[in-house]
């Protein structure tokens, strides 16, 4: 996979999300490391969310993950809480603006749905 196939995944992951109850700006910049090493954010805006591969300069937190381990996340092998106990995604900033994100209802993948 490439990074710009991992970006375009997690858009499509949180596409047509629910943001609808966040009232709060929210801006988490993601540090991908391995195959398809790269930097996108996620933010959540005006009640909608968005997905972009670039840097976000003033994040509310930052996250570091592999791809394996974001893949894994977004299709429900694991959950965020595990990964991160486990020590394969490390955070800073502000973990309110985090869980604001966890929040969002989001597409993700059930194990019978389409592998991303």
């Amino acid at each position: 996979m490439t990074y710009d196939e991992l970006v375009l995944k997690v858009r499509e992951v949180f596409e047509n999300a629910n943001a609808k109850e966040i009232y709060e700006h929210v801006a988490v910049q993601i540090d991908v490391t391995g195959e398809a090493a790269g930097t996108f954010y996620i933010e959540i805006a005006e009640r909608c969310i968005s997905v972009e591969p670039y840097d976000y300069v003033n994040h509310d937190a930052r996250v570091r993950v592999d791809t394996k381990t974001l893949c894994d996340i977004m299709e429900r092998r694991i959950t965020y809480a595990d990964a991160c106990q486990s020590g394969n995604v490390w955070v800073e900033g502000n973990p309110y603006k985090i869980g604001l994100l966890s929040r969002v209802n989001a597409k993700l993948a059930k194990k019978n749905d389409k592998k991303l």
